[in-house]
Order: C-alpha cells, then sequence, then structure tokens
C-alpha cells in the first residue's frame, strides 16, 4: 500500500468519526480519501466479492433484498444503505467497513447508471444486476440507449463478472455483450401477441426497427415480447416468476423456481426486485430457507414505502423520479383499503432531474379511482404538480399547495383520514426525511 493511499485512508476514516459522532452519514469521508488518492478503490475493495446493482428504478431496495438474504448465508455484507451510490459515496462505503467474522468478504453495492463506467475502472465486480431502463432525468442521462451504453460500458471493464439482467426488458438483449449473460423475468400467463399501451417507451424492435408486442405485459416495457416482423424475442429465463399470489399496498407473495415467497414492501413494480434478489442469491446457491429468512426481516428502506407517524396519522412515504415509477407507485397506493391523503412533493434540483416535464406522463389520472378526500403539492415546483393534479379532474378546491415541507407536514398532521401517502422525488424525499428525523419520526441513515 502507497503513502498516499495510507494517508487517504487515514483522513477518511477520520472525517466518518467525527461525522458519526454527530449521528451524521456522509459522502464527505470518501471525497477527502480521494483527494489523496484517485485509485484508492483499489485498495480499499481489492479482498471482495462485489455485487453491482444498477439501472433506472429499483436499486435501493433489490440492494437491501439483497443483503438481507446473503446475510442469512454469510453474515457481515458490506453495503451502501442509503443509495450513496456514486464514486464518493462508494468509497465512503468501503471506508467505514467493519471487519468480517466470516471468511467471505461481500459487498453488495448499488451503483448510478452514469457512475459505473468510471467506478469499474477501481473495482472489479464478480456480478452485476440489471435492473431496468426507463426514461429518467433526461439532462443527465438522455435517451435510454444512452444510459444502456453507459451501463455496457461499465461492465465491460470487467469482463469475467456475469451480467444478472432483466430478461423482461428488450433493451437488455438488443446489444452482443462480451460479459457471461443471465435473466430473470416472469413466465405467468401468457396470451396472443398484443401492443403496449399506446404511451410506453422502449418497444421498438433492435433488430428491425418494428413495434413489439407482448404475451404477457407485467406494466411500461416489461414482459415475454415478441417483434412478429423479424421474430427477435425475449430470450430463454435462467431464473422465473411463475405466479404472483397475493398483492397488497403493503406487502406481495408469489413462487420463484417452485418456491413460496414474500415481501414486506407492497405493488407489482417491487416484485421485480425481489425477483432480482432470489436470482442474486440462486447464483450464490443460498437455499430456499435462508432467502425467505431474508425477505421476513427485510422492510422497506429509506424513503421507498418507508412508514412513520406524523402526529396520530399512519403515513407512508415513496420515491419517484420518471414517468413509469410514478405510475407504479400510483398503482400501489390504490390497493390501499381506506382513504388517505396524497402529498406530492416535487423538487427540480440536480439529483432530481431539473427538467420536470416527465410528470405529464405519469399516469395521475388514477387518482380519480382512489379515496383521497385531500391533496397537499408541495416542494420548489409546487405550482407545477399542482397543475399537473388539477388537469385529472380532481377537484380543485381539494388542493392545497406549499413550497416548504415543514407546512405540508402541519398539513398532514391536521388532515381529516388516518392515513396519507407522501410521494416525493429524490431531494424533497431527502429534505423531508430529514425534517422527520429533526423530529425522531424517522432515523437517520448513516452511510
Amino acid at each position: 500500500m502507497t503513502i498516499k493511499t495510507s494517508l487517504g485512508i487515514l483522513a477518511g476514516k477520520t472525517a466518518h468519526f467525527f461525522l458519526s459522532k454527530m449521528g451524521r452519514g456522509s459522502t464527505l469521508p470518501g471525497k477527502i480519501a480521494l483527494k489523496f488518492d484517485k485509485d484508492i478503490l483499489n485498495a480499499l475493495a481489492k479482498d471482495y466479492e462485489i455485487v453491482v446493482v444498477t439501472g433506472t428504478n429499483g436499486k435501493t431496495l433489490t440492494t437491501a433484498l439483497t443483503v438481507g438474504i446473503l446475510k442469512e448465508a454469510y453474515g457481515q455484507v458490506l453495503t451502501n444503505p442509503s443509495g450513496a451510490n456514486m464514486i464518493t459515496g462508494i468509497t465512503s462505503t468501503f471506508l467505514t467497513a467493519k471487519k468480517t467474522k466470516s471468511g467471505k468478504k461481500i459487498a453488495v453495492l448499488e451503483i448510478d447508471e452514469a457512475s459505473l463506467p468510471k467506478i469499474t475502472n477501481y473495482l472489479k465486480p464478480n456480478l452485476f444486476v440489471f435492473t431496468n431502463i426507463f426514461r429518467d432525468q433526461m439532462d443527465r442521462y438522455g435517451e435510454i440507449y444512452t444510459t444502456y451504453q453507459m451501463i455496457l460500458d461499465g461492465a465491460a471493464k470487467a469482463p469475467e463478472a456475469t451480467i444478472l439482467a432483466n430478461g423482461d426488458s428488450p433493451l437488455f438483449h438488443s446489444a452482443n455483450v462480451i460479459n457471461p449473460v443471465k435473466f430473470y423475468g416472469f413466465d405467468t400467463e401468457k396470451h396472443e401477441p398484443q401492443l403496449a399501451h399506446y404511451n410506453t417507451e422502449g418497444i421498438v424492435c433492435p433488430k428491425c426497427e418494428h413495434i413489439l408486442q407482448y404475451r404477457m405485459n407485467t406494466y411500461a416495457n416489461l414482459g415475454d415480447y415478441i417483434c412478429l416482423n423479424c421474430s427477435f424475442k425475449r430470450p430463454n429465463l435462467d431464473y422465473k416468476l411463475t405466479e404472483l399470489t397475493k398483492i397488497s399496498n403493503t406487502s406481495s407473495e408469489f413462487i420463484i423456481d417452485g418456491q413460496d415467497y414474500k415481501i414486506n414492501v407492497g405493488g407489482l413494480y417491487n416484485i421485480y426486485n425481489a425477483l432480482a434478489a432470489v436470482s442474486v442469491a440462486e447464483f450464490f446457491e443460498v437455499n430456499p430457507e435462508q432467502i425467505k429468512a431474508g425477505f421476513e426481516k427485510s422492510r422497506a428502506v429509506f424513503g421507498r414505502q418507508e412508514t412513520f407517524r406524523i402526529g396520530n396519522k399512519s403515513c407512508t412515504l415513496v420515491l419517484i423520479k420518471n414517468p413509469v415509477g410514478a405510475s407504479q407507485a400510483l398503482d400501489m397506493i390504490r390497493l390501499a383499503p381506506y382513504p388517505f391523503s396524497l402529498s406530492v412533493l416535487l423538487n427540480a434540483n440536480y439529483a432530481d432531474g431539473i427538467d420536470t416535464s416527465w410528470i405529464w406522463d405519469a399516469n395521475f389520472e388514477s387518482i380519480l379511482e382512489m379515496d383521497i378526500p385531500q391533496i397537499f403539492a408541495g416542494g420548489v415546483r409546487h405550482s407545477e404538480i399542482a397543475r399537473r393534479l388539477r388537469v385529472t379532474g380532481y377537484d380543485e378546491t381539494k388542493i392545497q399547495q406549499a413550497e416548504q415541507l415543514e407546512d405540508i407536514m402541519n398539513m398532514i398532521e391536521k388532515q381529516e383520514t388516518d392515513h396519507a401517502y407522501i410521494l416525493a422525488t429524490y431531494t424533497a424525499m431527502l429534505e423531508f426525511r430529514e425534517l422527520l428525523a429533526s423530529k425522531h419520526a424517522v432515523g437517520r441513515e448513516m452511510n
């Protein structure tokens, strides 16, 4: 180990020590360490077997579910639970690693799509998990094809690592890659090929540019796709979900590769995250009982259906950041068997994506089918999201606006109904959680 690497590790760990004493988690230790040695990840990660989770939606929960399972099998697992998924956050994660009791050192890391090519210059994963790619933060990522190329460029720097990809996404079967590839997906009831919804992106055949059709369409562009012009179709699946047993707003039950499983978060979209986690577990030859034990201990994490109380109101915070994710979150809350208020918090900072036009592609019209007596529009762009919600046809006299999130919190505390759902973009979610943490409604996440 070089002197600059040793100094970087010392400086980073010292920064983490003082920040942790203040009850803070931060990417600052990684940032400081990288100032001393830009290659410091090489030294920090060299003894680890590394699983990387990347994609547009589902990274944080897929990572958490995978960590829960692998802890049952191997004990301690290093991870970045609060979603600090760029190079400074990943470096901080390794700086704060504790000594493992077992001989096997495993890290399961959520990594930002655009950061992946940079990070794989310094660490070499054993397994990549590709969740999905939807249109997201157009000002930062560009089109879905650009995002996919970023991911492929990152994976190509670890050519011996297996890619475990969502086989239901046409994009992940559209290019030849140098890595070995395995696929997971839904293998439920089929029908004759049909077109997807007219507002669905990513359904052009990558071989002949005709429109794909679906023998089974779970949501968005995911499912058992086929091109009737050139016969491009979904690949054979290595890991299969064969039955959806039960889906509610708080939990889901399903069968994967002949085994019954349950997770303690709701909504169809989160079942894909669970399927990815089970696929990782089977790749590592973890037995079904350990998988079930990991799932049983799993809970919603860091703004992904995280529950808490504001006064005497039962609340759930859900991150939204693009049309597909927002539509799926709305589908999930529609399953609630009780009335609830809806708060939508819209920011437009760099981490959210400055372009907020995506809200017009999300299916907010579905709120008309729900028992929602009050809506609160908040965040920096509160007037924009309030306008979007009015356009749905919802009674505008029942929509209140406030830029300050503390005002939203006060509105929720005084609302009529016992339940509240809060949908928030990334920085709005962080700000709202900080308010909640200051009132001891949630704990602060430590990196």
